[in-house]
């Protein structure tokens, strides 16, 4: 009789389970995956560093999203991207500039897309075929430590680095260009010398200048960090995005000067928008939705001292943030020249003309 009753207790336990894992099967096939799975999204950026990396992650993590992000500078992520085609590692790309989406665009690397809050975006700024859509405005500016310089002292242009001898040595010179940042200040310099009988539609004079400007600066050796140089005098001038002065002058306690040259600055508009070939389309979507909103890109503003391309989210930009964006004068150049050569310069550049 004992045993009788332990075997349909047996019997019973495992018809449970039988019916358990039908259920769970049920589940799996006719119901969404966990929010986990369902959510989880490779993030490509060049737009991570002084804490928003972490700060995204934070975010994202509580709206239901896992994401994973590689940094790299401009130019290296959008190497990378055109090197995946075939077979895409990363969802989301955001950061770098309108010339790799322009690129990305063309080589039909980018999945059509309109998000919801695309018509609260500057005019102009977006995309017109809907591949990709702006979120921060970034001035590439030539600053310099204001404890060493004044208005007065300071270059009044790019061009007073390499002209004046008092700045010979005492400015930042980059070694690689697979940043955006300075590949927009060597496109900046180079367009006030467009010739199309020039090589690769830039003047002799162009070349000679930055020539010069490679010639004349500080090299810093590995490990060191600009602004670390620019607080203590070593090379203090050199290129900064908009948004990366704030955070390093509570770091470093230096007053950042801000060189506004006549012909204007170059802004970089960094762009959000979704990788063609991602196994997770959906979740892609929700994500730039979610992101390129004017709450998300208004909290950002504020906390990364950014300029928002979402106009909606302007109200939420620090005021010395809107100061600095009226006080610029924006640079004439023409962006679709400049992605037509710019790797030609930089191949130039770096076999010809590195001191």
């Amino acid at each position: 009789m004992y045993i009788k009753r332990w075997l349909l207790i047996v019997l019973g336990v495992l018809f449970a389970s039988v019916l358990a894992g039908c259920s769970s099967d049920n589940t799996s096939k006719d119901q969404p995956s966990s929010s986990s799975e369902k959510k989880s999204l490779v993030i490509y950026s060049n737009s991570v560093s002084d804490g928003r990396g972490d700060w995204l992650k934070e975010k994202a993590t509580e709206k239901g999203f896992n994401i994973e992000i590689v940094e790299g500078g401009g130019g290296d992520i959008a190497n990378r991207i055109v090197a995946e085609k075939n077979n895409p590692i990363a969802d989301v790309v955001f950061g770098l500039n309108t010339m790799n989406y322009e690129d990305f665009k063309a080589a039909g690397l980018l999945e059509k897309y309109k998000p919801v809050w695309a018509s609260e975006v500057s005019k102009g700024l977006n995309d017109k075929n809907d591949y990709y859509h702006s979120i921060v405005k970034q001035a590439i500016l030539l600053i310099y430590n204001s404890k060493l310089y004044d208005e007065k002292s300071a270059p009044k242009d790019w061009t007073d680095l390499w002209n004046k001898k008092e700045f010979h040595g005492k400015y930042d010179a980059p070694s690689s260009f697979g940043g955006g940042t300075i590949r927009i200040v060597i496109a900046g310099i180079l367009v006030r010398h467009q010739d199309p009988k020039g090589e690769y539609g830039i003047s002799k004079e162009g070349w000679d200048e930055i020539k010069n400007y490679l010639k004349y600066g500080y090299y810093a050796a590995e490990g060191e960090d600009f602004y670390a140089n620019l607080a203590s005098g070593k090379s203090p001038l050199g290129p900064m995005w908009s948004s990366g002065i704030a955070t390093r002058e509570q770091q470093y306690g230096v007053k950042a000067g801000i060189v506004k040259p006549e012909i204007g600055v170059p802004y970089a508009v960094e762009q959000v928008a979704i990788i063609k070939g991602t196994k997770n389309l959906k979740t892609a979507k929700e994500f730039v939705d979610w992101f390129g909103s004017a709450e998300v890109q208004g909290e950002w503003a504020k906390k990364f001292s950014s300029m928002p391309a979402n106009e909606k989210a302007l109200e939420h930009a620090p005021q010395e943030v809107k100061d600095l964006e009226a006080s610029l004068k924006t640079q004439d150049i023409d962006w679709a020249f400049v992605s037509k050569h710019i790797n030609q310069w930089v191949e130039k550049i770096e076999l010809e003309l590195l001191p």
